[in-house]
């Protein structure tokens, strides 16, 4: 092992004892990551109004869906934010098969409230008639859905109701329902064989908002809403404007936003993005350090046989319609960077297993770190100047080498202990990287590749 481990040694007890109050996700281990949510495929929901916060200091009146099951939300193991309402709402994860069940009640907004999930056919019992479905009032008790979830994918769930029905997605009745392939033993959006197998996964769901809309819901103006005079000014991942969406899963600064996105990978890592456009508007979402390639859309595979994902484009970028949802493994692999991503001096010696490796699932790379062998050994291709000379980001580690630190100047860095590389993931539309047109804001979070030998949450 390299020199090295022994300094990321030091830098994990840093990390819990100081950096963990920032909410970086890296402050548990797991070996791999899940998307947070719950398991069904019983559900027990609710819909309550509650205040949400934003980094600039306003907060907004929402809409949002909780889980009833959680209890006292101050002794759940998940932390202290689950079970409130929360933006958006809980992921539901199922399996593929699976007759689902979803029991909502209504215990405070003040129009009708329903569910329908993107894709799938629902039963409902029980509530009020309303405008496509039954829905659920605060005085009709509550309705349930059923449904059969035929097909593996990422789908949306929302409520759709009411005299304007976009007013309820606007004010945050939504979330995100995943189903799993039948049990298979396997990590795969699709199933076994599909080649849409992954080591990483994250949720990516974009939405925006119009404050002034949810002023006029808080005055208990409902009837004053038009999408004709709906203009978004605040854009979100997970429920999260920058800087809040990198603070970690069920961080207690965040008690109604529980999902981070700040994605977490090593060199070679297949990760399994399941962007979902929850909102009114299309956002063209861009991914820094690798194209992705498209397996699924609006949970189906991209296949011309059913057997495997091979009608799936390369791209950098998606660009999502309203309700949509694609399905994309990123992976970055430094191939052809012309350096050793580990370095070549002092206290940086490792081998490169097989060195060229011809065979197995990634020629050419190291099984063990990742590493592009044909690049083992080779000097970084420029000298970079000192720090003094630099303006350094937050997340710069004083090395341009992965798993390595340097000195930094007092204050300065401090957010990147282990070494890794952070790439930017962010909407390709300017506006959206604002919160009320300050910069930067929005959406605007990131994906961080990390040496092989770092637990990921």
């Amino acid at each position: 092992m390299r020199t090295i481990l022994k300094q990321r040694g030091r830098l994990m007890g840093v990390l819990i004892l100081g950096l963990a109050s920032l909410g970086l996700p890296w402050a548990q281990a797991q070996a791999a990551h899940d998307i947070r949510g719950i398991t069904g495929p019983t559900f027990n929901l609710y819909a309550f109004v509650f205040n949400m916060n934003l980094p600039e200091g306003s907060s907004l009146q929402m809409w949002g869906f909780g889980d009833t099951d959680a209890g006292a939300a101050a002794t759940h193991p998940e932390g202290e934010g689950y079970g409130l309402p929360q933006y958006p709402g809980p992921t539901l994860i199922v399996t593929e098969g699976e007759t689902v069940s979803i029991t909502l009640q209504n215990l405070g907004v003040p129009q009708p409230v329903s569910i329908v999930v993107t894709g799938h056919n629902l039963t409902a019992n029980g509530g009020v008639e309303g405008l496509v479905t039954q829905a659920a009032t605060t005085t009709s008790g509550p309705v349930t859905y059923t449904f059969t979830a035929p097909e593996p994918g990422t789908y949306v769930y929302h409520s759709l109701d009411g005299a304007n029905p976009g007013l309820h997605v606007e004010m945050g009745l939504l979330g995100a329902l995943i189903v799993r392939p039948a049990a298979d033993g396997s990590r795969s959006a699709y199933g076994a064989g599909t080649e849409t197998d992954y080591e990483q996964e994250f949720l990516s769901l974009l939405t925006e908002v119009d404050p002034e809309i949810h002023i006029q819901m808080e005055r208990g103006h409902v009837e004053h809403f038009t999408n004709s005079d709906r203009h978004a000014k605040v854009w979100f991942v997970n429920g999260r404007v920058f800087p809040d969406l990198f603070q970690g899963d069920f961080n207690t600064l965040f008690p109604n936003q529980p999902y981070q996105s700040l994605a977490l990978a090593h060199p070679g890592d297949k990760v399994l993005v399941r962007q979902v456009n929850a909102g009114h508007d299309s956002h063209p979402f861009h991914f820094h350090g690798e194209n992705l390639r498209f397996v699924g859309r609006d949970g189906r595979m991209l296949s011309s046989d059913g057997l495997v994902a091979d009608l799936g484009r390369s791209d950098n970028t998606i660009n999502s319609a309203p309700k949509q949802t694609v399905d994309a493994i990123w992976t970055w692999t430094g191939k052809d960077l012309g350096w050793d991503i580990y370095g070549t001096g002092p206290g940086y010696q490792h081998k490169c297993n097989g060195n060229n490796l011809a065979q197995g699932p990634s020629p050419g790379f190291d099984p063990d770190t990742g590493e592009y062998c044909p690049d083992h050994g080779k000097d970084f291709p420029v000298t970079l100047p000192g720090a003094q000379d630099l303006t350094l980001g937050g997340w710069w580690s004083g090395s341009p080498f992965l798993g390595d630190t340097g000195d930094l100047p007092p204050g300065e860095g401090g957010l990147n202990p282990f070494g890794g590389y952070f790439f930017v993931w962010h909407s390709h539309a300017e506006k959206e990287l604002t919160t009320f047109d300050i910069f930067p804001g929005g959406s605007l979070g990131a994906v961080v590749v990390l040496p092989s030998d770092v637990i990921i949450e």
